[in-house]
């Protein structure tokens, strides 16, 4: 080989390193952009002890959790028997594994709640090495106190059964009060849906707004969210009659001539949403919207929604929406499946879910 030929070979393979070298350096820059925590170079598909399983009442949730996060929703067979009883059975080894199973415990509630036990009871049978509870939607999260004589506190009840079944961990979404978490004698990770709502109402930069709490118990919420917003907040003083039965009384702050988003955790049969809606139009509103996590949407929600002076309500998919509900012009549903696949990266990877919010 000659002098020139050599030199050209040289250059050749220098160049070759160089395009290696900076190849790497993207691939490394690339791969900071991963979710905290994650094992680089290898998919979660591939990781027998982290597993993912859902119940009957929400599976479309947990298909889009399992696809953010990468990896199947764990087999089972789940049936019932011609009485009504659930049948439950894991297709799948889960021993040693870190197993979480994703239910909201929705309507029918009871039915969804016990079919979340059995399938506890079957994962810590099955010696399971911990069970997280992903619940989205918390039924019973109403009765979280004794507001009179002689009732239960249901929401205690059910994280006491929820333990006693095998759970070892809780991931929950948008309590009625954050003090349930107190109620669990196990760690809970109490997540919020404000990012995805902030994140919409952005996009949609309504003008003049003001965001509403419906009653004095959602003012810390709505104080966040409304600060997350850079907008003035209202509150409506309302006083509640009977179960599921409202009476509002005045609105506290200035709505004249602006746009007012109610903030809630749950609308359930739309009673206060609606009344809320019109005492803000009679002290001047321009305009309503809402903005709640959990669509309950039961009894006569819809047609209250339909014949209102709201502009759109705008819910997350924690619950599945009624049949009646789907379609509808003024419900817009957003999804949390990002925020839930977040969340349960960092419970299996041992870092910070709080860090989510910051």
């Amino acid at each position: 080989m000659n002098s020139e030929a050599a030199a050209t070979v040289s250059a050749t393979v220098d160049t070759d390193k160089a395009t290696d070298a900076a190849e790497k350096a993207a691939d490394g820059k690339q791969g900071d952009k991963t979710a905290p925590g994650r094992k680089r170079g290898k998919s979660y598909s591939e990781d027998k002890r982290f597993k993912i399983f859902s119940g009957s009442s929400n599976r479309p949730l947990a298909e889009e959790v399992c696809k953010f996060v990468g990896m199947p929703v764990g087999e089972v067979r789940l049936q019932r028997f011609s009485d009504g009883e659930v049948y439950f059975q894991l297709l799948e080894n889960v021993r040693g594994a870190d197993v979480f199973v994703i239910q909201p415990t929705c309507y029918p509630v009871d039915q969804h709640l016990l079919e979340l036990l059995i399938m506890i009871d079957a994962l810590k049978r099955a010696s399971a090495g911990r069970i997280t509870v992903v619940i989205p939607y918390y039924g019973y999260a109403r009765q979280d106190r004794k507001d009179r004589p002689r009732v239960a506190i249901s929401s205690k009840l059910v994280a006491d059964l929820l333990s006693t079944a095998g759970a070892n961990r809780a991931l929950l979404v948008d309590l009625h009060a954050a003090q349930i978490q107190g109620f669990f004698n196990i760690p809970v990770d109490h997540l919020f849906a404000s990012p995805v709502l902030v994140s919409h109402f952005r996009e949609l930069n309504l003008p003049d707004l003001t965001v509403v709490s419906p009653d004095a118990g959602g003012v810390e919420r709505a104080r966040f969210f409304a600060k997350k917003m850079e907008a003035p907040l209202a509150i409506v003083d309302k006083r509640r009659t009977d179960l599921n039965v409202t009476e509002v009384m005045h609105v506290i702050g200035d709505v004249e001539g602006r746009t007012c988003l109610i903030l809630d955790d749950i609308v359930d049969t739309a009673g206060t949403l609606v009344k809320t809606v019109d005492a803000l139009m009679e002290a001047g509103a321009k305009s309503v919207y809402a903005c709640a996590t959990h669509a309950v949407l039961s009894g006569p929600a819809m047609e209250r929604i339909a014949n209102s002076r709201l502009e759109q309500l705008v819910v997350t998919n924690t619950i599945p929406l009624r049949e009646e509900a789907c379609g509808a012009a003024k419900i817009k549903v957003l999804s949390i499946a990002g925020l839930i696949g977040r969340a349960i990266e960092s419970i299996h990877m041992e870092t910070s879910v709080s860090s989510l919010f910051n």
